[in-house]
């Protein structure tokens, strides 16, 4: 998932748009860029899967002058990009994933049109977007268009020179938020990045919902819709703990999560642990829950390692969990640890660079407990989870079954033997002592939102009516 920040000042935006970028970092690891309009456009889009977003853009923003301003951390593809339209220059930036871009970008390219913005040998879903939106009679209109035609998700930041226009995706899948301070604007995905700005959040945006943010202040382009269907893996895993999303707090929901673990749990241990970073929150849930004392068993060095789930390949994603978490040996040794993480995607970094750093530090036991279900799907709406034989619980059930399977329903109801035993084959291939996963209908109540308006796609599918 991507995030994107954008900025109408009455000074120079610069500063702010560079922090305010980069506190979302932790939503991707390809590409970060900004661009900011004032006598002209200037933009700058930087490689950043190998560096920090502030070391890439530190000498570029300050080049940057003008009072209008957006940047992006992506997960896929460069941007913001600069497009020359009949509504005149514009730059834009895209959070979500569209599933049907080649299709899309097919039909465009049949008709006449042409990108030029290609991402390793396909075409820029930033750029078709754009493209999409420039066949509308309006830039609103146009992103309606957007809408009625992409399969996925986009939330969608176009800087023009006197303004920005703010969608939120049509089904609220990724969030996007409106700050104010002293007359100035700033629109983002992640509420955390207005702390330290000196933003207070405005309004969040409904789905659907179009605004044009100027110097004049907030205009409604289009009404959004109450049907929301946002991501919860946000408030799991994907989130920084700081934001909120809805008005719920991220850091919050995983207390609740770690507390609806525990409450589940007779298992006899020592000691709670997380791992860091968005474990934390859960296992403080655990530990407050369970009476039993939080320590830190694994301490992530933070200077220069992001998440290891983010980055596309898996040698990058291996080299950041190897490096990332260090053992305390004298915390792990002859206990029993009860280890909270967010999730189990793979399972391989957990087995290979976690679990096996405690039992090398002398580890009694091992109990793993994640904050949401098994994950059965690959993300439809962002680049959350990518492929079936990527996720641990696909790969338990071909195991179990002795082929590929569509027939899931049993291994998704946690009544089930079939869930029992793909459960119990996860966590032998893990090597741990126990696992114990969350409760689907535990997470959603942590949550806090009615089930009908949250995506839960990665959990269950289609199955959930």
């Amino acid at each position: 998932m991507s995030g994107i920040f954008g900025i109408v000042s009455n000074k120079n935006c610069a500063n702010d748009l560079l922090y305010g970028t980069d506190y979302h970092s932790h939503m991707g690891t390809e590409y970060g860029g900004m661009a900011v309009f004032g006598k002209q456009f200037y933009r700058s889009i930087h490689d950043i899967s190998t560096s920090q977003f502030k070391s890439k853009f530190y000498d570029d923003y300050k080049e940057m002058k003008g009072h209008l301003g957006i940047g992006v951390i992506s997960d896929r593809d460069p941007q913001p990009l600069i497009i020359g339209t009949k509504f005149g220059n514009f730059a834009i930036a895209v959070a979500g994933l569209i599933e049907n871009v080649n299709e899309l970008g097919s039909e465009l390219l049949k008709e006449g049109e042409t990108f030029g913005e290609m991402s390793s040998g396909g075409i820029n879903s930033v750029e078709l977007i754009a493209k999409l939106i420039t066949r509308g009679r309006t830039i609103p209109n146009g992103i309606e268009g957007v809408y009625d035609r992409i399969q996925g998700s986009a939330s969608i930041l176009l800087l023009k020179k006197d303004g920005i226009f703010a969608a939120r995706d049509r089904l609220g899948r990724t969030p996007l938020v409106i700050g104010e301070k002293d007359g100035e604007f700033a629109i983002a995905t992640e509420t955390c990045s207005f702390l330290n700005l000196g933003f207070q959040i405005k309004k969040y945006l409904d789905p659907g919902e179009i605004v044009f943010v100027g110097k004049s202040g907030l205009e409604e382009k289009s009404p959004g819709k109450k049907t929301n269907q946002i991501c919860a893996f946000l408030w799991i895993y994907t989130g920084y703990p700081a934001s909120s999303y809805e008005g719920i707090s991220v850091e919050l929901v995983r207390e609740r999560c770690g507390r609806a673990l525990a409450k589940n749990d007779e298992v006899q241990a020592d000691l709670v642990a997380g791992v860091p970073d968005s474990g934390v929150g859960h296992a403080i849930g655990y530990a407050m829950q369970s009476g039993l004392p939080y320590r830190r068993p694994l301490v992530k060095y933070t200077p220069g390692y992001g998440r290891s789930y983010t980055p596309p390949s898996p040698e990058m994603r291996d080299l950041v969990a190897t490096m990332k978490l260090i053992p305390v040996k004298e915390v792990i040794c002859g206990n029993r640890i009860v280890l909270c993480e967010d999730s189990i995607v793979r399972g391989t970094q957990l087995k290979n660079y976690t679990i096996k750093k405690l039992w090398e530090c002398g580890a009694k036991e091992v109990h793993i407990r994640p904050a949401c279900p098994p994950l059965m799907f690959p993300c439809r709406f962002a680049l959350s989870t990518r492929s079936i034989k990527e996720l641990a619980a696909r790969n338990a059930i071909q195991a179990l079954e002795g082929r590929d399977t569509n027939e899931l329903k049993d291994y998704i109801d946690q009544r089930s033997k079939k869930y029992q035993r793909m459960v119990e084959w996860i966590a032998k291939e893990l090597g741990v002592t126990t696992l114990r996963y969350q409760k689907i209908d535990d997470m959603v109540e942590a949550i806090g939102l009615p089930r009908e308006k949250l995506c839960l796609y990665c959990w269950v599918g289609d199955y959930d009516i």
